[in-house]
């Protein structure tokens, strides 16, 4: 675990030195501390924090330090780090081609001394986070936003469209501005983008991405041995960097896929970890049951019955800088502290396998969709009655009306793989805030549309403007605090090269998700889990936790005069949802309740607190 800092340029007369000494403690905070490491030269200070062996090199004329690992290191030469290896790389392949040979999770900083120009790099996904700023003292970069926050002279303004979309949106929303943070003065190097800082100015370059191209005309047995061949690579070579790696554990086909490749390629049963929940919709004890006897040496539960909400969320808070997307991520808090309380260094997860096979119940208009396209009405009217038999809720309604209506909202049948904005979803709660704070009904995301599939256009707007962006923040957050590191193998490009070249009946076929991954995973999952059409969904239950004894916490917090003089939220209306979400679950009637956007209140004005204190 560690974390970068660096600085180009005097800060108001404050030693170089120093100012980078504060941002790498201030990094540390909330972690399990560390040791610091610099290096200075010419006008450039770049710093390396945490434990283990410092990713910081100074070769020649260059510098370079690095968060995150290399995982095909040993195919590019012999060098004594991962920072070494990035710097020789970029020596003779220049930074941006020494990025695009790299596998692997990394934020990157590289002082070029010949030219006098420092280049900032994150992978191609974003599982390392890189941010930066630049004002009239310079320019200066960290792993995390505290750290610029610790300079002099830089305001800890919170950035206005950011609480805006937080207090009265969809999380889905949050992460739509790739290059933004939380912060008005700070901004987020992109995924899979460069960043070259010189006397001239900023320029980014992206230095990969997935183009529109044919569907592979392979066979399926073909196309899940390729699947399976790259998965159980990219679990391999992510283990060989792991001394004393941990499994999380769901009843999902992803984070098992993981972990039965690791037994696969080993041949040993791997510890696992689960959250579980007494009682709850959200508990799959029974679901995960299927992968212990043959994939699991120890399964490791951790209850999340009655947590202290409020008090955890400020410990995640004083962790992540900024307030957490979604409550899945207070489970994950806790099962952290039980992992590293346990000896081990490193959680292997399934993040990112819903997003390459189409997992979610989001994707099912969007396969629609491409189907009404290519005017293959019967295997639409097929899919459809698949889609209803087996994925029909009493509150989440699946029929064929409900179909055409998911059709005219999120997608435009005149321009093939063009996807819309969700209004009803991102102007839900819009009369609950102040209508000065920001218009909602007004606001348009970016919609990216590289594809000619609605459902590929879905699925990268996930990968890098929806669902991944805030998982894969709050994991690396959360995983660092404990001194672990998070292992996601969905999230090798290879893979996301491969499923973006397969047909969508390779994804969702007859009603049933994930078809390709469950292909590939024959012989190595256990055949009731690969099986299993059923899904619960990685989530908490948080419906409880904000009912009974929790509505009182809120109501004193709705009450204070703090939240009531922010001028955020419109008090009248956030009280009648808080009972409207209490009378819900207590009844117990089929109705969608509010979790989600209390969930969002409670984070956004402890995380206000947090800014005021900080």
């Amino acid at each position: 675990m560690s974390r970068i800092a660096g600085i180009v340029g005097s800060r108001g007369g404050e030693p170089a030195e120093r100012s980078l000494e504060a941002m790498l403690r201030a990094s540390l905070a909330g972690g399990p501390g560390g040791e610091l490491h610099t290096r200075s030269a010419d006008r450039a200070e770049l710093g390396w924090a945490g434990g283990g062996t410092p990713q910081l090199a100074e070769r020649a004329d260059a510098l370079c330090v690095l968060d995150g690992r290399i995982y095909n290191a040993a195919e590019l030469g012999d060098y004594e780090s991962d920072a070494a290896l990035v710097a020789a790389l970029a020596r003779e392949h220049g930074f941006v081609g020494a990025l695009g040979r790299l596998n692997g999770d990394f934020a990157i900083a590289h002082w070029d001394g010949r030219s006098g120009e420092l280049w900032l790099g994150r992978d191609r996904f974003g599982v390392r986070p890189l941010y930066h700023l630049r004002d009239a003292e310079g320019f200066a970069f960290a792993s995390r936003p505290r750290s610029l926050l610790a300079l002099p002279g830089v305001e800890k303004a919170v950035e206005p469209r950011f609480l805006g979309l937080f207090a009265g949106s969809h999380y889905r929303t949050f992460d739509n501005d790739r290059a933004a943070s939380p912060y008005r003065d700070v901004a987020q190097l992109p995924a899979a983008h460069a960043l070259r800082i010189s006397d001239g100015g900023l320029e980014l370059r992206e230095y990969w991405t997935l183009h529109d191209a044919p569907d592979l005309d392979e066979p399926r047995e073909a196309l899940a041995g390729r699947y399976r061949e790259l998965l159980l690579d990219a679990v391999g070579i992510r283990l060989r960097r792991a001394s004393a790696p941990a499994f999380t554990l769901s009843g999902g086909m992803d984070s098992s896929s993981v972990l039965a490749s690791s037994v696969h390629l080993t041949g040993r049963r791997q510890q696992a970890f689960s959250t579980v929940y007494a009682g709850s919709e959200y508990d799959e004890s029974e679901e995960i049951a299927s992968m212990l006897d043959s994939a699991v040496e120890a399964w490791n539960p951790v209850r999340v019955d009655d947590p202290d909400v409020f008090g955890l969320v400020e410990r995640m808070i004083d962790t992540h800088d900024e307030p957490v997307a979604t409550a899945t991520w207070l489970s994950h808090f806790v099962l952290c502290e039980e992992v590293a309380g346990r000896g081990f260094d490193t959680i292997f997860g399934g993040l990112g396998g819903d997003e390459l096979n189409a997992g979610e119940y989001e994707y099912f208009p969007y396969r629609f969709a491409d189907l009404r396209v290519a005017g293959e009405e019967e295997r639409l009217d097929r899919e459809v009655e698949a889609w209803v038999r087996h994925h029909d809720h009493p509150i989440f309604r699946k029929d064929r009306a409900v179909m055409e209506a998911a059709l005219a909202r999120l997608v435009d049948l005149d321009q093939p793989g063009r996807i819309l904005p969700d209004r009803p979803r991102i102007e839900r709660y819009r009369h609950a805030i102040e209508p000065g704070l920001i218009d909602l009904a007004g606001y348009e995301p970016v919609m990216d549309t590289p594809f000619s599939s609605y459902l590929k256009n879905r699925t990268w707007q996930d990968l890098y403007r929806e669902t991944a962006p805030c998982c894969l923040r709050a994991e690396d957050r959360q995983t660092f605090a404990y001194g672990l590191r998070n292992c996601d193998p969905f999230f090798d490009h290879r893979l996301a090269e491969l499923m973006f070249r397969v047909g969508g009946d390779q994804k969702i076929r007859d009603g049933i998700t994930k078809r390709l991954l469950r292909d590939a995973m024959r012989g190595v999952l256990p055949e009731e889990t690969r099986t299993r059409t059923k899904k619960t969904g990685w989530n908490a239950p948080a419906d409880a936790w904000f009912s009974g004894a929790g509505r009182e916490r809120l109501l004193d917090l709705v009450g204070s005069e703090r939240f009531r003089g922010r001028g955020i939220y419109r008090v009248g209306e956030v009280r009648r949802l808080i009972d409207e979400h209490d009378q819900i679950v207590s009844s117990g009637r089929a109705a969608e309740n509010h979790m989600m956007f209390l969930w969002q209140l409670v984070n956004l004005e402890l995380w206000l607190r947090w800014v005021d204190d900080l």
